[in-house]
């Protein structure tokens, strides 16, 4: 054989290949938890302009995977299945980074004081958090990041199971129920709206739990570190343009911003990451 024409050939199919790698496909998954009702078509709109942007930056096509569950969330990370992940779950997010190898992009500007509220009715004798030992409790799903920290400060306060007795359900906006209807004594939810609403009716927060920083973006080892800087360096200035600011209206987020990896990974030994 011609050695010309076989190194020319052998050129010719590296290009080829450099070529169809590089209009690889990168997939961001998009979690927005577990207890607040959206739909999938709804988030692949509101991170449609977002994708767009990061098709451009980083010259390969990205696209918008929503994930409902926790178990194929889980699942999708520990495969590494997807190079770029918005997860609202901080302990999920962490257990990707401490065992995947992902890394922190950023977090969402508003949610890094996260916490969980403690309601109760308005004619609750009980004025701390210590008091509702040997009490029944409601909270949203068990493996969200809101019963999580519930569980943590339990442990803290040395109320662990069984002198604190826990019912869950799917949703946050159904934790009141079980309060207003006297089938738990307390209940427990992180959403905002809830807990205001709560508060207009008359009922009382007996406390809080631990704040923590959720709905983070991750990036996977096989993302490059100038592709992590690129998509870092985007998030992070996205509502310092009116066009930016634009661009996150649908997604209602206020912006992204820097956290340090090693503080979030302290913050998921008080969650109890394994």
């Amino acid at each position: 054989m011609n050695l010309s024409r076989h190194w020319s050939a052998t050129l010719a199919m590296a290009g080829l290949m450099a070529m169809a790698s590089a209009a690889q496909a990168l997939s961001f998954a998009v979690n927005e938890g577990v207890t607040y009702r959206v739909s999938n078509a709804e988030i692949q709109a509101r991170y449609a302009a977002m994708a767009t942007d990061l098709s451009k930056l980083l010259q390969q096509p990205v696209t918008i995977e929503p994930i409902a569950d926790y178990k194929t969330l889980r699942q999708g990370l520990a495969d590494k299945r997807w190079e770029l992940a918005m997860v609202h779950p901080a302990h999920v997010s962490i257990e990707a980074m401490k065992h995947a190898g992902y890394r922190l992009v950023a977090v969402t500007k508003g949610f890094t004081e996260y916490k969980a509220g403690f309601l109760v009715r308005s004619d609750a004798a009980w004025t701390q958090l210590t008091d509702l030992r040997g009490q029944h409790l409601g909270a949203p799903d068990e493996d969200s990041i809101t019963s999580v920290m519930l569980r943590a400060t339990l442990r803290d306060l040395k109320m662990s199971a069984p002198q604190v007795r826990i019912t869950y359900t799917r949703y946050q906006d159904a934790v009141p129920f079980f309060v207003e209807n006297y089938l738990t004594h307390a209940g427990v939810t992180a959403s905002g709206a809830v807990l205001k609403a709560w508060q207009a009716k008359g009922g009382k927060i007996l406390g809080y739990t631990r704040p923590v920083p959720i709905k983070h973006i991750i990036a996977s080892p096989s993302l490059t570190s100038e592709q992590l800087e690129k998509v870092q360096q985007y998030l992070t200035n996205l509502d310092a343009t009116e066009e930016g600011r634009k661009k996150l209206e649908p997604t209602k987020w206020k912006g992204f911003q820097r956290f340090d990896q090693a503080e979030m990974m302290k913050l998921g030994e008080w969650l109890d990451v394994r």
